[in-house]
């Protein structure tokens, strides 16, 4: 961290009075002592009382309780961070199970719908279409060179709600901010990124506070041609840059991660943290059932993206137990809205292919489920309420302890509550969803359910490729994050229902995983610097972002 009175980019020119209090990364506010008052012309600029950051972290806190709706909150942090950057992190690290959900899902969701009407001002970059031809050009106009992660989306795919166009920034700003704030990544290497190529959404268009560009989005030809620009422009600006795509349009979202993970350092959370974090919640569900991964058979409802990424997360995770990479995909079926995957279905895309198994055409969800008898039902459908009681009450006749991950959201997306899935499975279930339910009191037990949150996986990687440069990143690494969040839930959680670390303590969490996985880098040889001698988790803890002043 430079010294408050210093702009990193110009060591030689400290910032003084009213340009250091708008520089959010230097700006202490009323932290600053007398002593810097009168040394960076801070006198008069400030209330008197010289606080310290633990009394203006109850401010803060004390002015998001009086906020009304959880948007309004989220607002509230964002015009914090536009202000103080290290106090924005200290309140966010301070309690991250209340306030993550404010800054992040479910919150981000409303956000995003609402993204033109609560913009305040911009954060990141913004490269359109229209600029085909000299994005290399725009990027160079960040002011950082140093830019170690990019999160970029379209928003052709924002969570449940579809295509959002420009308002899917909210979701890039979001993700980078829980670099920081669960794995402690320092914030500037970080930056959002909209690749705006239109959008196909009437309602945006129509809509005269759309910051968007007013187009229909292009053909997959277009759309290729200039994601091959911008890869290149992206590797040669800031050259050692991982690049994480979020929510791409699925078909999209599945040929360019094909394309690019051998050529770039690059990930898809939706695809590949999603996947990790299942795998990890299942490594944990086996633990309460018994049995091993390689013997499940899975039936999935919804058969885009994420759940191909989650399939293929799974086969890897079989062929880890020695499981053939065909046997292992025989394991899974999926069932999307024209029904079951199978070899007649000429609607198939090539990703989905190796999920088409022999099998009578179905329409009817429970009649497939019933016949592929199903020891893992896993809902990625984006259609709230699909997992309806019949559909419980036959995983429950099917199995002794059923296995139900309910992953859509937002909220109202979710194919089933935790409530229902215990109250309709008896307490069978083991049960994992894609937001966070309360805890559930049934026949005198307390079901605690558990948040399949990508959060869990995708800030541990970045942490880890951060410390070790690595030059690519691999489903392997996926996995190995999967077990050592697994490893961090006891026995006594697992007892409540937890298949996940409490979120209380989720930058150790995030610390140790990336260890983990910092170490399986070292080992594949994929690292540009050297390991540390002695213990990594404390290399590690060495490099993280210190919010305090």
């Amino acid at each position: 961290m430079p010294p408050a009175s210093r702009v990193a980019s110009d060591e030689s020119k400290p910032l003084r009075g009213l340009a250091l209090l708008g520089t959010p990364a230097l700006n202490k506010g009323t932290a600053f002592t007398e002593a810097e008052r009168a040394e960076l012309g801070l006198e008069g600029l400030l209330p008197p009382s010289v606080e310290p950051i633990e009394r203006q972290q109850e401010r803060v806190l004390q002015q998001l309780g009086q906020k009304s709706t959880n948007l309004g909150r989220y607002v509230y942090l964002l015009q914090l961070l536009d202000f103080n950057e290290r106090l924005f992190y200290r309140v966010l690290m301070s309690d991250p199970a209340r306030l993550l959900p404010i800054l992040y899902s479910p919150t981000v969701g409303e956000a995003c719908q609402k993204f033109g009407h609560i913009f305040r001002r911009p954060r990141g970059m913004y490269i359109t279409i229209k600029q085909k031809g000299r994005i290399g050009e725009v990027l160079r106009n960040w002011p950082r060179p140093d830019v170690r992660f990019i999160c970029v989306s379209t928003g052709g795919r924002i969570l449940g709600l579809g295509d959002l166009g420009a308002n899917g920034m909210a979701i890039a700003i979001g993700k980078l901010q829980l670099y920081t704030a669960c794995a402690g990544v320092p914030p500037q290497c970080l930056l959002p990124m909209l690749l705006d190529c239109g959008t196909d959404n009437r309602e945006l268009l129509g809509d005269p506070l759309y910051l968007g560009i007013r187009q229909p989005r292009p053909s997959t030809e277009e759309l290729d041609a200039f994601v091959d620009e911008y890869i290149a422009a992206v590797q040669e600006v800031f050259p050692r840059c991982c690049i994480h795509f979020e929510d791409w349009k699925g078909s999209d979202a599945l040929r360019l991660l094909a394309k690019y993970s051998d050529k770039a350092l690059c990930y898809n959370d939706d695809i590949q943290g999603t996947g990790s974090v299942v795998v990890a919640g299942l490594m944990n569900a086996l633990r309460i059932t018994g049995g091993q991964m390689r013997d499940q058979r899975v039936l999935f409802l919804g058969a885009g993206s994420a759940a191909i990424g989650v399939a293929n997360m799974i086969v890897s995770a079989m062929e880890m137990e020695g499981l053939g990479r065909e046997a292992a995909r025989e394991r899974i079926h999926m069932f999307d809205v024209n029904g079951l995957l199978e070899p007649s279905r000429t609607d198939l895309l090539e990703e989905q292919k190796p999920f088409a198994h022999a099998h009578a055409p179905a329409r009817d969800f429970l009649a497939a489920l019933q016949s592929l008898k199903p020891t893992v039902l896993i809902g990625l459908s984006t259609k709230g309420g699909a997992f309806r009681q019949r559909v419980i009450e036959t995983m429950s006749a099917l199995n002794e302890r059923p296995i139900i991950f309910a992953l859509s959201n937002p909220t109202d997306h979710a194919e089933c509550t935790a409530e229902e899935a215990y109250r309709w499975s008896r307490g069978k279930a083991v049960f994992a969803a894609g937001v966070q339910f309360a805890p559930v009191h049934l026949g005198g037990e307390t079901f605690v359910p558990s948040q399949a949150n990508n959060l869990y996986i995708f800030p541990a990687i970045s942490l880890a490729v951060y410390v070790t440069q690595a030059n690519r990143i691999t489903n392997e690494m996926f996995i190995e994050a999967a077990r050592a969040t697994a490893n961090q839930v006891s026995d006594k959680q697992r007892e409540q229902g937890m298949l996940f670390p409490p979120l209380s303590n989720v930058l150790l969490t995030e610390i140790t995983t990336a260890a983990q996985v910092a170490g399986f880098i070292f080992e594949k040889g994929l690292a540009r610097v050297r390991r540390a001698k002695g213990d990594t988790l404390e290399w590690i803890k060495g490099q993280l972002y210190d919010p305090n002043y």
